[in-house]
């Protein structure tokens, strides 16, 4: 089918999320009518403690914790490993700008990790940088995009260091069919308005080890014996849990970083839609690459051999484009209705490595920072239909088109 053929009048709108499951509103007037909010006032089964079960068994995890903010998972992760004061953490130089903050957040010190232009850690730099004062390894998978995770775990468990996998972007993701968040020793994921799953805010924390969650449960602000209901799996009480507990009762601060029950009212009746909204996703991204790789000034990176993507976005490099060209062509696309992000050339963006003013010198990073020139960003919502997505296609084309002074003419035939 041609692209330029069957677009809709008006642009689409990628911004919003899906509306919430009318499941959820039962739920939620139930938990206004009664104003039982917090997660810890029912005895058991509150919604943030069915959530935790509900979404374990998802994923294939012993346990989970839901808590504020992806954010606040990484953080409690940090801690709940028991780093030290100051311990090094490697962490891709392509990633939000919450990733080493946590870690500073946490009271230690990100090494940053040269980002290839496919948007994976170059795995090259990752070993050169990989000493034997680093402590922790946190791997964000960056708008989905994942890293040969066999070459990383291998790296990591020859030196029994731990790996945090910070897969807000990636629910549903897998990797030679294991699930994203299940490979390293805690995997974290974001309930964000802009994720596969939203609550307007919110994260949650999963791992197979009963000492990590216990500590990050206490930290997360289980204050006295508020812990004791936290279950293992399928619901059940948990011996080694217990233990665990009992070791670090009143030993460990409270950072009160807990769930609320209304976050997870909003999130339990999208976790049964999760599996369409990936196939939808991954749908509408291959056949958006697809058309965009028939041109010459565009190129989406193909996943990785083992890794089958969950993407709710695009991302893209442009081909032989200066800056101001690249500038160019973002005008150009949002003239056609279509927004479109250069990482590199959005000022202040904070996925650029540089804007993190807060680590102090900005690293050399030379790979990382020329892909970031020229990577751009598009949302590709799960719910967009086909002739919304020829249109951002034919929107993305007419402006490189238009800005490299080509013939107008239909792409993707």
């Amino acid at each position: 089918m041609n692209v330029m053929q069957a677009s809709p009048i008006q642009p689409p709108n990628t911004y919003d999320a899906e509306p919430i499951p009318p499941e959820a509103r039962a739920e939620i007037d139930r938990l206004l009518r009664s104003g039982d909010l917090f997660r810890y006032t029912a005895p058991e089964d509150a919604p943030v403690a069915l959530l935790e079960r509900e979404f374990a068994d998802l994923l294939g995890a012993r346990y989970a914790l839901a808590v504020s903010s992806c954010s606040a998972a990484l953080f409690l992760s940090l801690k709940a490993l028991g780093l030290p004061r100051d311990a090094k953490v490697l962490i891709p130089a392509f990633t939000f700008a919450a990733v080493p903050s946590a870690i500073v957040h946490a009271d230690c010190v990100p090494v940053l990790v040269e980002v290839g232009e496919n948007f994976r850690i170059d795995l090259a730099d990752f070993e050169a940088k990989f000493t034997d004062d680093i402590a922790a390894v946190m791997i964000s998978h960056m708008r989905g995009h994942t890293s040969d995770m066999d070459a990383i775990m291998a790296l990591a468990d020859a030196k029994g260091v731990p790996v945090i996998e910070d897969a807000a972007h990636s629910l549903g993701t897998t990797w030679d069919g294991r699930n994203i968040g299940t490979i390293g020793a805690v995997g974290c994921f974001s309930f964000q308005s802009y994720k596969l799953v939203n609550a307007g805010e919110g994260g949650i924390l999963i791992s197979d080890d009963p000492e990590v969650i216990a500590r990050a449960v206490i930290m997360s602000g289980a204050y006295e014996h508020n812990w004791k209901k936290h279950k293992g799996p399928q619901g059940q009480n948990s011996p080694e849990l217990a233990e665990a507990f009992a070791r670090w009762q009143n030993r460990l601060p409270l950072y009160n970083m807990r769930m609320q029950n209304l976050s997870a009212a909003v999130i339990r009746p999208q976790l049964p839609h999760v599996a369409r909204r990936v196939r939808d996703g991954r749908r509408n991204h291959d056949l958006v690459a697809d058309l965009l790789n028939a041109t010459a000034w565009m190129h989406v990176p193909p996943a990785l051999p083992k890794e089958a993507r969950a993407p709710d976005s695009l991302q893209f490099n442009l081909i032989g484009m200066t800056d101001a060209q690249a500038r160019a062509f973002q005008a150009a696309a949002k003239a056609r209705g279509v927004s479109v992000s250069v990482f590199g050339l959005s000022e202040d963006n904070a996925r650029a490595f540089w804007n993190w003013q807060f680590l102090g010198e900005t690293p050399d990073l030379p790979r990382t920072r020329a892909m970031l020139m020229s990577a751009c960003d598009v949302r590709l919502p799960a719910r967009l239909t086909e002739p919304e997505l020829r249109f951002i296609a034919e929107g993305l084309i007419g402006a490189a088109a238009e800005v490299m002074g080509a013939p107008s003419r239909a792409y993707g035939t």
